[in-house]
């Protein structure tokens, strides 16, 4: 009998077997097929039951032999399901480390570290406008401002693009996202104003671009009026 196999079959057109034998001669056959799948390794000199006894233990035989091979496929299948789990972890890992190393926390003191990656397409199939991939860009605003603007439409893709053929570079707009959320203004009115649109001006990129943006006090009225109509 195979390690940890607790059983095993007799088949139900065997009792034609049986039925030929005397009661006693059943009931020794019966022991003795016992004795054999518990590795007695029973011995007999009775003819009739080694007669009686062959075409069962070829059969008990055939059995082991397709109880071990279901046993080794189902210990393989489980070894390569354990090991599509932990590829499986280990990319969800990977992309989880990845958006940790590109995400641009920036209020008052803590530092921004954004790569020119956030905002220039490198090797993608995202729409673009002169190496701005705007899906990154999109991505910068939320993660510095802590809104979830969904979209930068075509319009707004236009304005962009313009602003570049203006001289302004995507450098230029990355420090201008970033110096702006420590402008006390913004602080004070939660970044409301700090939308996608209000990035693509002319005048914002002057505002934030070139300069760091002092944080002390707060503004008497909203300094940035003319920038935030339309």
């Amino acid at each position: 009998m195979a390690e940890n196999k607790k059983g095993f079959i007799l088949y139900a057109d065997q009792i034609d077997l049986f039925s030929q034998l005397p009661n006693e001669k059943a009931g020794e056959l019966i022991k003795h097929i016992f004795a054999y799948v518990n590795d007695d390794n029973p011995q007999t000199d009775d003819l009739i039951i080694n007669l009686a006894f062959t075409p069962i233990k070829q059969q008990l035989k055939r059995d082991l032999q397709k109880f071990e091979q279901t046993k080794k496929q189902r210990s393989e299948a489980g070894k390569r399901s354990a090991e599509l789990r932990k590829k499986q972890r280990d990319s969800t890992k990977a992309t989880s480390v990845e958006r940790t190393s590109t995400k641009a926390t920036v209020i008052d003191n803590v530092n921004v570290t954004v790569t020119d990656k956030v905002i220039t397409n490198t090797n993608t199939s995202q729409p673009t406008a002169e190496g701005i991939d705007f899906i990154k860009l999109l991505l910068l605003i939320n993660e510095t401002t802590g809104k979830k603007f969904k979209v930068i439409n075509n319009s707004l893709k236009s304005k962009f693009k313009a602003r570049l053929k203006d001289g302004y570079t995507k450098e230029d707009i990355k420090n201008c996202i970033i110096n702006s959320i420590k402008d006390q203004f913004h602080k004070d009115n939660n970044f409301k104003y700090l939308k996608p649109e209000y990035y693509s001006r002319a005048n914002t990129l002057d505002q934030y671009a070139f300069k760091k943006i002092k944080t002390v006090g707060k503004h008497l009225e909203n300094p940035y009026k003319s920038q935030l109509k339309n």
